[in-house]
């Protein structure tokens, strides 16, 4: 029963409860910024930039520098304008 809150935390290069505050701290951040961009949906001179600034860097954070175990699956490097649409 230990292996299925482990194996993923493990293959990332962090402990059980390591990969539960960062992936908190990254699903808040998402919440928020989903927020901002229901607001920007409404007032769409509010939060310009909010949801693409924070998807930039919350894929900096997540993908371009973990440590990766072979148990997670190939990273896919996509390029930085497909995320200029997000929240636009």
């Amino acid at each position: 029963m230990k292996q299925l809150f482990t194996a993923h935390p493990r293959g990332v290069g962090e402990s059980y409860w390591q990969h539960m505050a960062s992936a908190f701290s990254f699903g808040l951040r998402m919440c928020i910024a989903g927020l901002a961009c229901m607001v920007h949906a409404l007032l769409p001179f509010l939060f310009t930039a909010t949801g693409r600034n924070t998807i930039k860097k919350l894929h900096d954070q997540m993908i371009t520098h973990r440590v990766r175990g072979e148990t997670d699956a190939p990273v896919q490097q996509d390029s930085p304008t497909h995320l200029k649409s997000a929240c636009q």
